[in-house]
């Protein structure tokens, strides 16, 4: 086993004994970035040298007998929509290629204090916007199990640069899946914590009620030891939970007893791939044999989500991105091009409406732009009440679902996806077949719950599958140890592709 294939909490263990350094160890990703990168696309910036020189300086410290923070010396590969101080934060757009924040974000401030080395930042969606990692306006990102294929998204960067080997930790975001559907394509661990569990200050918002970060790693104790660095209350955000973070990684491998799973049978109706099926239901007997209960419950309002979703989702990005006007920051349409149109069209448009029009329509891409479109009509006169109200009124119900679930099992077990990682291009062309790509986890993210999804078998062509948990709000060391569980039971987590 190569020091790349190493987990997390394996390569800790060296560092912390002297048999390896941090040096050694960044330089190890370095040199298997730039061997596999050009084929799968993760990163859309590698940060060599201050990477290596952050890791020079936890090695002194650590040689010196000096304190050093909890991840010291681990690399750490960070989704392009949390703000970096004077490092470029693009959100996978044209409207901010030029953005280098004059702060960092929380969980930025976290890491650097918990001394992780900042490897590079990840490709992703256009501000988070998709399912596949295609909507990217540098480049999409490919599955390293098959290069033909999508990561998944909208952290498909994050997800595809743990499946590669090109980084044992990272840090994506989840708005309606876009952690754990990546993690399920690409065969890692892919964690969303409760609402609140995890500071959102810095992070460049997409729908400010359904965004939260989380970790993605190999193994379930991997994404334990950077959700406890991660976590915890930040009044710099005014929706963090004041409450204390547990020590996750210290109870992670503490098996769960009287365990009792809900399974809801309608996760598994029309339109789901037959392998997945047979692959979760494999894992609930696993569960059985390590002796948790299964009782199946209904979820009566799991199939509004989708739709509640792509309306209250949109309808908060079209109030967030219109801070993207051209004036404060960010792209903005050539001026001279402006007024050349103008002259050339004779319209009485007046050039600054002229320039606002020209610079969101270059700087956003169509998927962005579609779910503006979507947001800002849901909003509008005449059209709120039906929509948007009408959606928060469902999405109460579904949170109470979840109540009412959580009353009778500890968590809810089930797919993540409906298909395997599909091929790049399949569904650019049918907007709803890609955002039907998120059924299975947009409920979470509707109810602020817990989920997490670990690797739970392969198909026929060797696609990686994906099992999802869910737990009540703040329960994610209990949600952890119950991943743990299954992860101790099998090997899935082992296995990795194939990449020349």
């Amino acid at each position: 086993m190569s020091l790349t294939q190493k987990s997390a909490t394996e390569q800790l263990a060296l560092l912390q004994s002297g048999e390896l350094t941090s040096v050694e160890l960044t330089q190890a990703y370095l040199d298997r970035i730039q061997a596999v990168d050009s084929s799968v696309g993760a990163f859309l910036r590698i940060e060599t040298e201050s990477a290596l020189a952050q890791a020079a300086g936890i090695d002194a410290r650590r040689a010196a007998g000096q304190p050093v923070g909890k991840l010291a010396g681990l690399p750490v590969a960070i989704k392009d929509i949390l703000c970096t101080k004077d490092t470029p934060t693009t959100c996978g757009s044209k409207m901010l290629e030029n953005f280098v924040p004059p702060y960092n974000a929380t969980v930025v401030e976290k890491l650097l204090a918990a001394d992780a080395v900042i490897l590079g930042r990840t490709n992703m969606d256009e501000f988070a916007m998709g399912s596949s990692t295609e909507n990217s306006a540098y480049h999409p990102t490919k599955n390293p199990w098959d290069t033909t294929r999508i990561p998944g998204g909208s952290s498909g960067g994050a997800a595809a640069c743990i499946s590669a080997d090109m980084a044992p930790l990272s840090v994506g975001t989840d708005t309606g899946g876009s952690i754990r559907q990546p993690a399920a394509l690409c065969g890692c661990v892919g964690l969303k914590p409760t609402y609140g569990r995890v500071s959102r200050y810095g992070l460049i918002a997409f729908a400010s009620s359904l965004d939260q970060i989380g970790p993605l790693a190999r193994t379930v104790e991997d994404a334990a030891l950077l959700l406890e660095v991660l976590a915890g209350h930040d009044p710099l955000d005014s929706t963090s939970v004041n409450a204390p973070a547990p020590a996750y990684s210290e109870t992670v491998n503490q098996p769960l007893e009287n365990l009792t799973l809900g399974v809801v049978d309608h996760h598994f109706g029309e339109g789901i791939d037959p392998e997945i099926v047979s692959a979760v239901q494999k894992a609930i007997e696993v569960y059985e044999s390590l002796g948790a209960t299964i009782k199946h419950i209904e979820m009566p309002h799991a199939d509004y989500g989708v739709a509640t979703y792509y309306i209250i989702a949109p309808c908060e990005a079209s109030s967030n991105l219109a801070r993207y006007d051209g004036v404060h920051y960010g792209y903005r349409a050539d001026q001279a091009e402006v007024m050349a149109e103008l002259a050339e069209d004779g319209s009485d448009e007046g050039p600054l409406v002229r320039m606002y029009r020209k610079t969101r329509s270059e700087g956003f891409g169509p998927e962005v732009q579609r779910r503006i479109m979507l947001g800002t009509y849901a909003l509008s006169e005449g059209y709120y009440d039906a929509f948007y109200l009408k959606a928060l009124k469902v999405r109460r119900l579904i949170r109470q679902d979840y109540d009412n679930a959580f009353a009778e099992v500890d968590m809810i077990i089930g797919p993540v996806t409906s298909n395997p990682a599909f091929a790049q291009g399949e569904k650019n062309s049918d907007p709803m077949a890609m955002y039907l790509e998120d059924l299975y986890t947009v409920t979470a993210n509707l109810a602020g719950v817990a989920g997490i999804s670990l690797p739970c078998g392969f198909t026929e062509n060797g696609l990686p599958i994906g099992l999802q948990l869910q737990a009540a709000p703040f329960e994610e060391e209990k949600l952890l140890r119950a991943a743990q569980m299954f992860q101790t039971a099998t090997d899935f987590h082992t296995r990795r592709p194939e990449l020349s």
